[in-house]
């Protein structure tokens, strides 16, 4: 059961601040760090750790960013075939970290954008149990790995960050879509800040997706689906650094979905991942293990 990861790779370029800067002022912060990011990468990674066997498919640049990407993630044991170097610049985020560990962040997409649909073969999705995407590349892209991963007989999951304008056809592709608030404020329409307002929000964008998940930070996660409605509270931990939680949170969904897992079940292991990653600073060095996400989980149950 293989998990195909279609979308972006990135080096996250991290500063900490003692605040965020506001418009026209400059600030003095920490010795910038360098860690391998990306949605799409980072996703794939933490579903890896948590026991997925996982596919990337993505461009990256000849920038020098480029090889070490690729090669970081092949010794982890993905694999990167139709993870091809082009004559561009590799993505680049630039991420900010206040003293409460929230964090802000500006994406270069570079080599991600010419990541193009008749780049996608669907030779790269046979076996596939789900497709995970998400919104830094180009969108005609996202619809193919779509349409590919239906037809492949996959399960569709988007994780439709940053929110761009989708279609109602673009959200029937999906099987499940994952949404924090202010995308499913973008989609819905309504102001998402309790987990009631979440359930709302899902139940409406459930018109045009079959199953939603809509991620609430530090209040946990709710979902609507054609088998019932459900929310899982946030797990209590000290958040160093917020960067990929959401992320280790998707990577975790996935895998467990894979598994056979009801939905419930996902959503408690990725708020245990998520929670897990928050704990530790960077991207992918902060996704958590199988061992570490189930040993948490043992522990808040007895």
């Amino acid at each position: 059961m293989s998990i195909v990861v279609v979308g972006s790779l990135n080096m996250d370029l991290v500063v900490k601040v003692p605040r965020h800067p506001v418009p026209g002022e400059t600030l003095l912060g920490s010795d910038y760090e360098s860690h391998f990011g990306g949605k799409g990468a980072n996703q794939a990674v933490a579903a890896l750790r948590m026991g997925g066997k996982v596919r990337m498919i993505g461009r990256v640049g000849n920038d020098g960013f480029g090889e070490r990407i690729k090669a970081h993630l092949k010794a982890q044991g993905i694999n990167v075939n139709a993870t091809l170097c082009i004559n561009s610049p590799t993505g680049v985020a630039f991420i900010s970290v206040d003293k409460e560990g929230q964090n802000a962040i500006i994406v270069s997409p570079g080599a991600n954008s010419r990541l193009k649909p008749e780049h996608l073969s669907p030779i790269e999705f046979e076996g596939a149990s789900v497709v995970v995407l998400q919104l830094e590349v180009p969108l005609d892209t996202v619809r193919r790995a779509a349409r590919i991963g239906r037809e492949s007989g996959a399960r569709v999951i988007l994780n439709a960050a940053p929110a761009l304008p989708l279609a109602p056809a673009d959200l029937a592709l999906l099987d499940l879509l994952v949404v924090n608030e202010s995308e499913a404020h973008a989609y819905s329409g309504l102001a998402v800040d309790s987990p009631g307002l979440g359930l709302e929000a899902a139940r409406a964008l459930r018109e045009r997706c079959p199953t939603v998940v809509v991620t609430l930070g530090r209040q946990g996660a709710v979902w609507a689906s054609p088998e019932g409605e459900g929310y899982q509270p946030a797990f209590e931990v000290r958040a160093v650094d917020t960067t990929a939680a959401g992320d280790a949170f998707i990577g975790a969904l996935a895998v467990a979905l894979s598994e056979g897992r009801s939905l419930a079940e996902a959503v408690r292991l990725g708020a245990a991942a998520g929670a897990l990653a928050v704990t530790k600073p960077g991207a992918q060095t902060s996704l958590p293990s199988r061992l570490e996400a189930e040993a948490f989980l043992s522990a808040r149950s007895t």
